[in-house]
């Protein structure tokens, strides 16, 4: 069975930029379908980091009362353990924000909260097995986008569609659009372990003896990212699954009762890192946004929430031209030239950080100290703002600028 349907905006992509793209341009009264080729939010490699600008947006939309009714942690201070040094880096409580803190909340939560206050708004639509196979083009300009559904093919015509289909972009490889690769050197082990009473409260960034290892606290068990060497997976499986469960005990002496849990290496899954972006992230009818415009690593964690901050921007800029059908190739570049900046800088960042810091690491075998800038933080509290800033706030925040039709 085939279905056709016109719509000012097309959305491929359920992860946080399409999501909340949708949910904004819904609520300023664009009809919206949004485009999701899974069958529900949960999937592992989806960071849990909601970033206090994220919270502000939650704020300014007038719903941060209920979302913070969802499970989630509050962390205020973010700290490393590097060798047997436990150091504060970040320090959010004096962000000028409503909400002085990180929340770790499953990014699944976060995307079923944000759909709930879309499907609030009568242009907003959620399709989700929605599978996009191929662009609409006439004459040049995309028209649309061709999905396979449980219920067969299903065709839509838009103004515009919005490529927010992650860093492996269908959207982005059908329009043609040129990629550049920045480089990753490292990929990230990711896996669970269980969670006992007694282990800290706080989410842990480790390093020492040549390795790294962020641990997310999901309350029922630990998410834990193993930084490694990229193409070092082969190699280490070659070692044996006991090899790691004892690299990973000397990091983390408090997992030596349930490393075990690892039974083999189909117990943990290599995330691929990559950092690139696009040098135009639109064509006539076509924008991309979040990672399908460019992929971030996952330092900082900061890729949810610069892919959130792309979507406020994207909906700022064409709520209005949409509702008017007159969006514009000038009415794209706008979207492009108001996020490439702070793309670029964190991405910089990030770039810097892997080459200089992270690969030092992890081709150590001694132990590890923590270096001058982080002695630093860890000895004058007022330096902690900065990070907290960068992180929490990162480059250019956007704010909420688009009308509510609810409120009228």
């Amino acid at each position: 069975m085939s279905e056709t349907i016109n719509v000012r905006c097309c959305i491929v992509g359920g992860g946080p930029a399409g999501i909340m793209a949708g949910w904004l341009l819904a609520r300023a009264g664009v009809d919206v379908v949004v485009l999701e080729k899974h069958a529900d939010f949960f999937r592992d490699f989806r960071g849990d980091t909601i970033h206090p600008s994220t919270l502000e947006l939650m704020h300014e939309l007038g719903v941060l009362e209920a979302f913070l009714k969802r499970p989630h942690q509050e962390v205020r201070e973010l700290s490393a353990q590097i060798g047997d040094t436990l150091t504060p880096i970040a320090d959010f409580t004096h962000l000028p924000t409503a909400c002085k803190f990180l929340a770790l909340m499953p990014q699944w939560d976060f995307l079923n909260f944000a759909a709930e206050q879309a499907r609030r708004y009568p242009g907003f639509r959620l399709e989700m097995e929605a599978s996009v196979t191929d662009l609409i083009v006439e004459n040049g300009l995309v028209a649309g986008a061709r999905a396979v559904t449980p219920r067969g093919e299903l065709n839509i015509g838009a103004d515009l569609v919005i490529g927010a289909d992650g860093r492996n972009s269908t959207v982005r490889e059908q329009a043609g659009l040129a990629i550049h690769d920045l480089g990753a050197p490292i990929d990230v082990l990711w896996f669970s372990l269980s969670h006992k009473p007694g282990d800290p409260l706080q989410t842990l960034g480790r390093v020492d003896n040549g390795s790294i290892m962020i641990m997310l606290d999901r309350r029922e068990y630990w998410q834990c990212a193993f930084v490694i060497h990229k193409g070092a997976l082969v190699e280490m499986q070659a070692r044996g699954i006991e090899r790691f469960r004892e690299d990973l005990v000397k990091l983390v002496p408090s997992m030596s009762d349930r490393a075990s849990e690892l039974r083999d290496w189909n117990d943990i899954k290599l995330l691929t890192v990559k950092v690139d972006r696009l040098a135009t992230w639109y064509r006539p009818g076509l924008l991309c946004i979040g990672d399908a415009a460019h992929a971030m690593s996952p330092i900082g964690g900061v890729g949810i929430n610069l892919a959130i901050q792309d979507a406020v921007a994207a909906a700022n800029i064409l709520a209005a031209p949409l509702a008017a059908r007159t969006v514009s190739t000038e009415t794209l570049r706008a979207v492009q030239r108001r996020r490439e900046f702070p793309t670029r800088v964190t991405q910089g960042v990030q770039v810097f950080i892997q080459n200089q810091a992270i690969s030092r690491v992890l081709g150590s075998t001694q132990r590890m100290s923590p270096p001058l800038p982080v002695r630093l933080l860890g000895r004058w509290p007022l330096l902690r703002r900065l990070p907290a800033l960068a992180v929490g706030l990162g480059v250019r925040p956007e704010h909420i600028r688009t009308p509510d039709i609810l409120a009228r």
